[in-house]
């Protein structure tokens, strides 16, 4: 009896312990894994976080290589954060992955779809609020982010995307306002704020491949937001970006371009600068 007892004890804590660690199976290395793909993922030591930052990685990057950024992971972290890296679809003959972010091109998965599934896998098995999750992005990942909050402006809450925005031809109109900040760098040379002709003669040729324009992205967003004026409203460059604000527009929208003097990189202290907007809306 005894035994019997001892062993169905024992069976009943083995699942326990199976339940908690396939609840708790993702990680920086180990994937969470969902129908149309997989996210990695990292949590402050000893907290349970009801927020989150979900970051799409740049092209050849991957959702476990976002943690190699450890400026980025423990600034987010350190904030008592969640922090989730998607990956994007691997590319023929090439290392690492990307995305199919532009409406316009051939698509290998539904991007929107996919990263909908992430923010309803954080919420479901993660105890995170729908109300308190950024998505950002870097680079490509930045014009993924954009294009999202473009087609399906409720998805979240906000946006943040860094170094990478629409693409030519831009996007005639949003689905709606959104809250963004927009953070660049003055002098990148990989996205420049005026975009530049990656394949082709002449950017307005159908078949060119060519980067969009920041500040005709930020026109986009003020009709999107219903802004009363083309000029911002607010300036501040008492710290280390230079920040333009929007703020006569629709109620409950939001508007920021932050740039600062770097090229094309996740600046040093973005993470700060992108929480305290994120937490102040």
């Amino acid at each position: 009896m005894f035994i019997k007892t001892l062993t169905t004890l024992s069976a009943a804590l083995m699942g326990g312990v199976f339940a908690i660690s396939a609840a708790s199976a993702c990680t920086t290395n180990t994937p969470c894994v969902v129908a149309e793909g997989e996210y990695f993922v990292a949590t402050p030591d000893g907290e349970t976080p009801d927020s989150a930052v979900i970051f799409i990685h740049g092209f050849g990057g991957s959702g476990a290589g976002v943690f190699r950024n450890t400026g980025l992971t423990n600034s987010v972290l350190d904030r008592g954060y969640l922090l989730a890296a998607p990956s994007g679809l691997k590319m023929p003959d090439r290392n690492g992955g990307s995305w199919s972010f532009h409406p316009d091109r051939a698509q290998r998965r539904d991007e929107i779809a996919f990263i909908t599934s992430v923010r309803d896998d954080l919420i479901a098995k993660h105890g995170i609020d729908p109300d308190k999750i950024l998505l950002s992005g870097f680079s490509i990942g930045g014009s993924m982010t954009s294009y999202l909050a473009c087609a399906a402006p409720d998805t979240f809450p906000a946006y943040a995307p860094i170094g990478g925005s629409f693409w030519r031809p831009h996007p005639t109109g949003c689905e709606g306002d959104v809250r963004l900040l927009h953070t660049h760098g003055w002098s990148d040379g990989t996205v420049p704020l005026e975009g530049r002709l990656l394949r082709g003669t002449d950017i307005n040729d159908v078949g060119a491949l060519a980067q969009g324009d920041v500040f005709h992205a930020m026109e986009i967003w003020r009709t999107a937001n219903d802004c009363v004026h083309l000029k911002a409203d607010r300036f501040d460059t008492s710290g280390p970006f230079w920040r333009r604000a929007w703020d006569r527009c629709l109620p409950g929208s939001a508007l920021e371009l932050a740039l600062f003097p770097g090229g094309h990189v996740i600046p040093k202290g973005w993470a700060k600068m992108a929480l305290d907007w994120f937490e102040n809306l």
